[in-house]
């Protein structure tokens, strides 16, 4: 496991997660961060403050279960410890049309805890596609991660964060003129082994 793999907030992290933990923190490192596709995605990243879990459940109920206990730890824990989670579920809801139905299960999770207004799920997925959006449009690029992921974030993080900038918008507008430019070539190349 790399060094960056190996703080608190990931302690619990079972041997057979790493790969998981390993190909989500280099998307994270080299997408997220290094592309600024999100430009909020560092400091909790480099604080420490983003944990990873690797959700082992097969099935829907399970995912369930575990993102239940994901909300309920995050809101527990103070910002300064943990900021946001990743709850990454790669054996079940490989398949997006079924992952994007989920969503709607993850909105009511969220309700059911009374957490409404404190905690919210944003979605990443190898296949992610938005609306109106070809298979291959690199714009979908943006909400792509290696494994089925659930984002788990808390509101007044987002708030303040959209609160800092004159046009959220413009996040994901530059967002698309950074794939575009980078092009699906430019994509791929992100993911090739540094050896040379």
């Amino acid at each position: 496991m790399t060094d960056s793999l190996l703080h608190p907030l990931q302690a619990d992290a079972l041997p057979e997660d790493t790969p998981y933990l390993a190909a989500t923190t280099r998307w994270l490192e080299q997408a997220v961060i290094g592309l600024n596709l999100c430009p909020f995605a560092r400091a909790p990243h480099v604080q420490q403050r983003l944990r990873m879990r690797v959700s082992h459940a097969r099935d829907t109920d399970g995912l369930l279960d575990d993102l239940l206990g994901e909300l309920q730890s995050l809101n527990a824990a103070a910002p300064e410890e943990c900021e946001t989670t990743l709850l990454i579920h790669p054996h079940v809801l490989g398949d997006f049309l079924d992952y994007n139905a989920f969503l709607d299960t993850a909105d009511m999770a969220v309700e059911t805890l009374g957490l409404e207004g404190v905690l919210q799920v944003a979605s990443f997925h190898p296949q992610y596609q938005f609306a109106d959006s070809a298979v291959d449009d690199i714009e979908n690029f943006s909400n792509r991660a290696p494994y089925p992921t659930l984002h788990l974030l808390r509101e007044a993080s987002v708030e303040r964060a959209a609160e800092a900038m004159s046009d959220p918008d413009e996040i994901y507008r530059r967002n698309m003129d950074t794939l575009r430019r980078l092009g699906n070539a430019g994509w791929q190349a992100l993911w090739r082994d540094d050896e040379t």
